[in-house]
């Protein structure tokens, strides 16, 4: 929905406001949205109050700022390797980020998330609301020990985070299923996400993270989250924080611009020392995986390719987004990198695939973005799946989810192109085989 000026400007000229977004923004990034036209220039940084007001008078919807903690944000920029980014980074926010069509499955998902880190002796916990679907849950980086087996925790980003949000959702997961169901029937639940009964239920048992999800694909490098107080411009409601005890009280209507009280900030409190160790250690010494491409043989499984996977191979999704896309390019970038790196393409292809895919942009992306993330990635090295086929943040919501027979068996991008090639060589070589025995059974003249 458009938000028209004079409510914008009406909002964010109230002082409090104001002060409280800067607040916010101490030694983290800072984007500003301009509604349609997308956003600003990156880096920003946001100082004094008075500048959410002028940036609002030139159109500014949103502030959105960075869970990365920097020396000087103004600093970087995508031609930086991991060394360089490593030591401009001062440290790193847990964010998690819960977001599910229907809020009120997201707040179920929020209660428990906040009562797994109070059982880990995480007490110094900050919500808020995103604007829209879900829940911002936030841990500060004061909370976590300097080093995680003698690695400084400051660079321990973003393996620190997204291990932290895959073993706590493997700790709900059990206890998110019931609460779900016993709010609602599944046929209902599936009614209201837009998903068919066999999406949700495998193998008998529902699988509350096909309802919604915990995102730790967005937990990269320089992602951006909504800031506190800032308007969502979908739905035009503002991002507030909310007392950790309230999530399951919480009503959209306290959202309204006009119904905005700023009584308390995003990480308001300051912790006690190391009070998220213990999380953070069991985070990392657990047996939950992360997305992480492994050698595997087995149903369901696959192997990493010793070879790049050739386009012919690719799913639907990824060939529609490399015919060009208007909208949701840098969400497409990601997935692209991702998804050739997995699929076993060498860094020089995947630099000229990316430039060629980009020129077919109707605006393109800057060149040094582009070959910012090929550099990021190259010095990072590990193999990291893209989204998986369920994240409604990118396949659907970017319009290029048009699933044939072979999606409804794979559940990544990646999975798709690796068996696919795989069953059809074994298809061929069946066919070879036929033809071998046809002929030696073949009379003799």
């Amino acid at each position: 929905m458009a938000i028209h000026l004079s409510t914008l400007l009406k909002f964010y000229k109230r002082e409090d406001i104001c002060r409280a977004i800067v607040k916010a923004a101490d030694d983290k990034e800072i984007a500003i949205k301009f509604g349609d036209k997308g956003f600003g220039k990156r880096p920003d940084v946001l100082k004094y109050p008075k500048d959410v007001l002028e940036f609002a008078k030139k159109g500014a919807t949103s502030f959105h700022c960075s869970e990365e903690l920097w020396v000087n944000p103004l600093q970087l920029n995508p031609t930086l390797s991991r060394k360089d980014m490593d030591e401009l980074r001062k440290g790193w926010d847990l964010v998690l980020d819960i977001d599910c069509p229907v809020w009120e499955y997201s707040a179920v998902a929020a209660d428990l998330l906040v009562h797994a880190l109070k059982y880990h002796g995480v007490n110094t916990i900050s919500v808020k609301f995103s604007g829209n679907h879900g829940f911002h849950i936030a841990v500060p980086f004061e909370a976590f020990p300097k080093t995680v087996h003698g690695t400084p925790t400051r660079v321990l980003f973003p393996e620190g985070p997204r291990k932290i949000a895959a073993y706590l959702g493997e700790m709900i997961r059990p206890h998110l299923a019931k609460k779900l169901i016993a709010q609602e029937n599944i046929k209902n639940i599936c009614k209201n996400i837009g998903k068919d009964f066999n999406e949700v239920v495998k193998k008998g048992r529902f699988d509350p993270f096909e309802v919604l999800q915990i995102d730790t694909v967005l937990i990269a490098t320089r992602h951006l989250y909504r800031m506190p107080y800032a308007f969502n411009e979908k739905s035009g409601l503002i991002s507030i924080p909310i007392n950790p005890r309230d999530i399951l009280k919480f009503r959209k209507d306290d959202a309204r611009p006009e119904n905005v009280k700023v009584n308390m900030n995003f990480f308001d409190q300051r912790p006690e020392p190391n009070e998220a160790k213990k999380l953070i250690l069991q985070a990392f010494d657990s047996e939950v995986k992360e997305q992480e491409i492994k050698i595997k043989q087995g149903a369901g499984d696959f192997s990493s390719p010793e070879n790049a996977v050739p386009e012919d191979y690719f799913p639907p999704c990824v060939k529609n987004i490399l015919k060009g896309l208007k909208d949701g390019k840098k969400r497409s970038l990601f997935v692209l990198m991702n998804f050739l790196h997995c699929c076993g393409w060498e860094y020089d292809k995947i630099e000229e695939l990316l430039e060629s895919w980009n020129k077919k942009n109707p605006e393109q992306l800057r060149e040094v973005i582009v070959k910012g993330q090929v550099r990021y990635h190259k010095a990072n090295k590990k193999k990291v799946l893209p989204p998986n086929c369920s994240n409604r943040s990118y396949y659907l919501d970017m319009h290029v989810c048009t699933p044939d027979n072979f999606c409804s068996k794979i559940k990544n991008p990646v999975n798709y192109a690796v068996l696919k090639q795989k069953l059809t060589h074994l298809t061929k070589k069946k066919e070879k085989r036929k033809k071998v025995k046809k002929i030696n059974k073949a009379p003799i003249d």
